[in-house]
């Protein structure tokens, strides 16, 4: 009986240990790091693992020259881009990408890859390459750990620069945040409210002008089958006979346009044969 306790005592000693050390966080060697900068409306995230010098030879030893490398230690280093960006001139869409690199002493290779999984610099898939610029080395102050940094960061650009030893490599990152940002207003606003205004105004024939001027607002966002033919209705009522037949003619070209006929085409044709009797 002693010897079945003293084993169930051990077993759950050794459970209650098993747990207790997958609690137990140990530092990495090389420490993870994330650093960000907004650029206009888009933002710039890379997430990657710092190793440090320690004393070792890094370019061309540790890390080798002419052969692939993650960028770092651990995982590979990622980057994310919320909005589409050019890098050193080149189009790159949003999204988050593996930087991996080749470096050599005159020149380095800098690939943006869509696999962002890879532990190791000999699983690097080139079939994932999405995008590779040339950048030339510089030098730097002494940096014991490898970092990134933004600089130079404008309303539209920033520049990437990887730090290590007493080496620096950097590429540019463009935006084009005035057009990011009028595309976004667009979509925040829509044709849909001032055209559900109007709409109310036709089919209860109340307050026709006030109707006009929303389908006209509704219109400013955006031209479409559905607000043209209201418009030629309100006009028509409003005794603007040439104009309505002219808008509705538009929204006839319109309609012809879509990928399914809309609901009411044949009614909305029919109405322009009688407004030209």
């Amino acid at each position: 009986m002693m010897r079945t306790i003293t084993g169930i005592l051990c077993l759950v000693f050794l459970a209650s240990l098993s747990n207790y050390s997958q609690d137990v966080k140990t530092p990495r060697p090389s420490p993870n790091a994330v650093v960000s900068q907004s650029v206009g409306i888009t933002e710039i995230t890379i997430d990657y693992s710092s190793p440090g010098v320690k004393g070792r030879t890094i370019w061309g030893e540790l890390v080798p020259f002419d052969e692939i490398w993650r960028t770092g230690a651990n995982e590979v280093t990622s980057i994310s881009f919320s909005e589409p960006v050019k890098i050193s001139g080149k189009e790159l869409s949003a999204g988050t990408y593996g930087i991996h690199t080749i470096p050599r002493k005159d020149e380095w290779d800098i690939i943006f890859s869509g696999d962002t999984e890879v532990k190791g610099n000999s699983t690097f898939d080139e079939k994932k390459e999405v995008l590779r610029v040339k950048v030339k080395p510089g030098e730097t102050t002494f940096k014991e750990r490898m970092i990134f940094a933004f600089t130079n960061t404008t309303d539209n650009s920033t520049t990437v620069n990887l730090m290590w030893d007493k080496l620096k490599v950097s590429f540019d990152v463009e935006t084009n945040t005035p057009e990011l940002t009028l595309s976004r207003l667009r979509e925040s606003l829509s044709w849909s409210p001032s055209f559900q205004a109007a709409n109310y105004c036709l089919q209860n024939n109340v307050n026709l002008e006030e109707g006009l001027k929303w389908i006209e607002a509704s219109i400013l966002f955006q031209e479409v089958y559905w607000n043209t033919r209201i418009k030629a209705q309100l006009q028509n009522k409003l005794g603007m006979k040439n104009e309505s037949i002219a808008t509705m003619e538009k929204a006839i070209e319109l309609g012809g346009k879509m990928e399914e006929a809309p609901f009411d085409y044949d009614n909305m044709k029919k109405l322009l044969a009688d407004w030209k009797k």
